[in-house]
């Protein structure tokens, strides 16, 4: 039985949160655990917060780019477009993010821990 740090934990528990769509099964392939550890680290994190469980992610996702409707002639409706797909691009930033500083700890970690 492996034992992570609570940063390690904090760190997959916000992965999993800030990426819409996500599912218990694709965030902990990434990280290399149990997906049921990486369920049970959400549901007390979130039962730490006192925030209600969110209802069940589906595992099919569709691409980015076969969600967006075709371009419309109203400049409105273009705009809200527009600002929907920032939105997105904003929240995909913030996942690699997420991810890169991971792995960047992870790099760390590992890294002092060969003593040959």
């Amino acid at each position: 039985m492996k034992d992570y740090s609570d940063e390690f934990k904090a760190d997959a528990v916000a992965l999993y949160e800030s990426t819409p769509g996500a599912t218990y099964k694709s965030i902990a392939a990434d990280l290399g655990i149990n997906r049921a550890t990486l369920r049970e680290w959400v549901l007390r994190d979130r039962e730490r917060r006192g925030v209600a469980p969110v209802a069940a992610r589906s595992g099919r996702t569709a691409p980015a780019r076969a969600k967006q409707p075709a371009p419309s002639a109203d400049p409105d409706e273009q705009i809200r477009q527009l600002e929907a797909r920032v939105a997105e691009l904003e929240a995909s930033e913030r996942k690699l993010a997420t991810e890169r500083d991971i792995l960047r700890k992870a790099a760390k970690y590992f890294a002092g821990e060969t003593n040959w």
